[in-house]
């Protein structure tokens, strides 16, 4: 048998070696397995560092261990991944979220009154994690979610319901199922990778569904058919707010201008990245 410290030391070096991760990301990615393999929190691992671990709990963490080092992400192998301060369920089915996505939380937030009822509509909603967290921080807000995966939809709502949010889902390809629908503002991070893009074969990428990454030869495909197709289900004077891909910003906000968004904008993420862009239309 081992010790915690012995097999913290031995998983540090395999993360390390392998996911070309320093030492202490991969010393945290270690103790992060260690707990969730355990069913314990980090902190007991600081005050047992001399326990001895049966052989059964050994391969527990071995097990954890082995997918990391094949790629596999923290967030799947956990099952969870923090968003706006609050834990999403998520699996192979979805995208992982991600803090630059707070982003377009921050600004659609600042947007929806915290005396009205407001209709909000979010596409592509994946995990859930933007229309469950409106729906938290704006309890007035009517919130709608969009997806056209079944499996996406399914944990959308689990995290709806485990989070206690009010919001109501709908399976539709972006707008097919919302004739004659229209809302004061509607929010998606769409899919905005090149197909062709190498990083698709990279990291986390890797591992995370397809559909909800690439669109297209330039990663605006879907970014054009919602642009397109937005004016048509939102009042007037509502919004339009699109995340995107750091070299993208331009292109979005000439097709915001062409069809038919008056003083379109854009909004740099905490790297200073332009992430977010968007715009309204006339009343």
């Amino acid at each position: 048998m081992a010790t915690v410290t012995g097999l913290l030391d031995a998983a540090t070096l395999q993360i390390a070696a392998t996911l070309g991760l320093d030492r202490r990301e991969a010393r945290l990615e270690a103790r992060v397995l260690a707990a969730h393999a355990w069913l314990v929190d980090p902190a007991w691992l600081i005050a047992h560092d001399t326990d001895l671990r049966t052989e059964s709990e050994t391969a527990a963490l071995h097990a954890l261990l082995s997918q990391r080092l094949q790629g596999m992400p923290i967030a799947y192998l956990l099952g969870t991944r923090e968003f706006y301060g609050r834990p999403f369920q998520v699996t192979p089915g979805v995208l992982i979220p991600r803090p630059d996505t707070e982003l377009l939380v921050d600004l659609a937030r600042a947007r929806i009154p915290t005396d009205q009822a407001i209709t909000v509509l979010d596409m592509g909603t994946g995990s859930g994690c933007i229309a469950v967290t409106l729906a938290l921080e704006r309890p007035l807000a009517q919130v709608t979610a969009v997806d056209r995966s079944e499996e996406a939809l399914a944990i959308a709502q689990r995290n709806a319901g485990i989070l206690n949010a009010d919001v109501e889902f709908l399976a539709s390809d972006w707008f097919s199922a919302f004739a004659g629908r229209r809302y004061d503002l509607i929010v998606s991070n769409p899919p905005y990778i090149a197909a062709t893009d190498p990083h698709l074969n990279c990291g986390d990428l890797r591992f995370e569904p397809p559909a909800a990454l690439a669109a297209g030869p330039d990663g605006l495909d879907d970014l054009r058919r919602l642009i397109h197709t937005a004016g048509t289900h939102l009042k007037p004077g509502g919004t339009l707010l699109l995340e995107h891909g750091y070299n993208q910003a331009e292109a979005v906000l000439g097709l915001l201008q062409m069809h038919g968004f008056h003083s379109p904008g854009s909004w740099a993420d905490l790297a200073g990245v332009l992430r977010v862009s968007g715009g309204a239309l006339s009343e």
